[in-house]
């Protein structure tokens, strides 16, 4: 998965790429078809912003994060991601794959 990392009114540093790589990495043990990533890390005086945006077939996913440190809204960021991710992997699968009198027409 391909992610783009920006900042606003901060700067990107080589560690806070990695960890942001690592953080979004473990979403593709979910979803193996995750196509790309957006994430943009924010300062607005005391708050530290992360917000994400993953694109998956068919399906554009989108959450942010505000914490006092940015690590900790990074962390954030992805198991809100994660959530996501299970959500929509889940709503995938046919629950109703069982036998049941509607399917077989014999209730009555």
């Amino acid at each position: 998965m391909r992610i783009e990392i920006s900042g606003h009114q901060i700067d990107v540093t080589p560690a806070l790429r990695d960890y942001v790589q690592n953080k979004l990495s473990k979403l593709e043990r979910h979803a193996d078809k995750l196509l790309d990533g957006h994430v943009i890390l924010s300062v607005d005086k005391l708050e530290q912003k992360a917000e994400g945006t993953i694109n998956l077939a068919g399906r554009t996913l989108h959450a942010d994060s505000v914490a006092e440190d940015m690590y900790a809204a990074i962390d954030l960021l992805a198991d809100k991601l994660d959530r996501q991710v299970l959500k929509y992997k889940e709503k995938l699968h046919d629950h109703h794959r069982g036998e049941s009198a509607a399917r077989n027409a014999s209730f009555g």
